[in-house]
């Protein structure tokens, strides 16, 4: 849901995300189940792998590194840094280069 929802590819003014967010192409599971279907018989392995998964690509921390989201707020203090970036964000004036043929961001 990343990169449909206002993420920094699409040009988003302000992106957050949650301890608790899971930043990926896909789920850790489908993913893990694909990448290491030859140790599809042993659950155990594919619960280690899966662990992996998330440590190193899935965790919002890895796309905060990267530019891709602003920050990792915690989700009390939600309600707060919103409005605050609403409030800064309230006078925005954008302007887009002129296209002789748009294209919808896909």
């Amino acid at each position: 849901a990343y990169d449909v929802m206002s993420s920094k590819h699409l040009r988003g003014d302000v992106n957050y995300a949650w301890p608790s967010a899971e930043i990926a192409v896909m789920g850790a599971k489908g993913a893990v189940e694909i990448i290491f279907r030859k140790e599809a018989g042993d659950p155990e392995a594919l619960a280690a792998r899966e662990a992996e998964y998330k440590e190193k690509f899935a965790n919002p921390f890895v796309a905060a590194g990267l530019g891709y989201i602003d920050d990792v707020i915690m989700p009390h203090g939600t309600r707060r840094r919103l409005i605050k970036a609403l409030r800064t964000l309230k006078n925005k004036q954008q302007s887009n280069p002129w296209k002789k043929h748009d294209n919808i961001p896909l």
